[in-house]
């Protein structure tokens, strides 16, 4: 891969990472055309060769609408087809088979909360995730689903599109408006304004409400969910460490002594216990004179 195309690939990345809350691993959502692709021009593993593009781990996923796709396709696709059943299978729920355009828009919904990347040779699908509407502003066009980013092949060598300069704007208007107060937090700063001015203390109570109200309206800003109250775990009291209470070696010195008293008299006993050898001197018989 060369130089030039891995930045450029890095940094779309990192914008997606960092304005659309893509995480690793990176699920990738490939269609029927892709598969066939990658097993023409013998771009096996897949996985690995995504995961050089991407920078990180990959999961590969499709859904049972192309996998039926590929089945209806003939001998041609048999290979694919195979190739296709071993992806892990996303969730589409479709009762009839559907085409695989209108199934992966589908899967990928609104606001593409899954954060899938797409993988795919269709330039109808590709078309249809870079299309501009005017949602919001007459004179703002967005994409459709703004924060679905797209992998392609050309022969031998595997490229993502880089995001267009309606995504970023798209993102730059996303986080000013996240950066601004809410009604809600503009009420209780208006309440906090006057109670200092009467003079009034706030209680505890209010601070940690007022606390709690602002943390879970920034996370409703930002599309979290958290719970009204934090819960902590309470740490319960625990009772002494059971070996600090051994009782104490008092007869340490006795049993020395005793241990001392056992050796001397195994000793003593043991030189008692022994017999003095008395040497037995032969007796010299005279010789008989003749």
């Amino acid at each position: 891969m060369k130089v030039k195309k891995q930045k450029r690939h890095r940094r779309a990345v990192r914008f997606y990472t960092a304005c659309f809350g893509f995480r690793e691993p990176f699920k990738v959502l490939c269609d029927g055309t892709f598969v066939h692709h990658l097993l023409v021009n013998k771009i096996v593993p897949a996985d690995t060769a995504i995961a050089n593009i991407l920078g990180a781990q990959v999961k590969l996923f499709t859904t049972r609408c192309v996998l039926e796709e590929l089945r209806s396709l003939g001998k041609s696709y048999t290979d694919s087809y195979n190739a296709a059943q071993i992806l892990s299978t996303a969730r589409c729920d479709h009762e009839q088979r559907k085409s695989a355009v209108n199934c992966l828009t589908e899967v990928i919904g609104e606001k593409n909360d899954e954060h899938f990347y797409v993988a795919t040779q269709d330039a109808e699908l590709r078309r249809k995730f870079h299309e501009f509407l005017n949602l919001t502003h007459p004179r703002i066009s967005w994409p459709q689903i703004p924060g679905v980013p797209l992998i392609y092949a050309l022969r031998n060598s595997l490229f993502m599109e880089k995001p267009s300069t309606m995504q970023h704007q798209f993102a730059k208007v996303f986080e000013e408006g996240r950066s601004h107060m809410t009604e809600q937090e503009y009420k209780l700063l208006k309440m906090k304004k006057a109670a200092t001015a009467e003079g009034e203390s706030i209680s505890s109570d209010a601070n940690v409400i007022s606390e709690d109200d602002r943390v879970n309206s920034i996370a409703k800003r930002r599309g979290l969910e958290v719970k009204d109250t934090v819960q902590f775990k309470k740490k319960k009291a625990k009772g002494p460490n059971p070996l600090s209470c051994l009782p104490k070696k008092m007869h340490a010195k006795k049993d020395n002594a005793s241990e001392k008293g056992s050796s001397s008299a195994d000793k003593t006993s043991g030189t008692r216990s022994k017999k003095k050898k008395r040497s037995r001197k032969k007796k010299c018989v005279a010789a008989p004179t003749s």
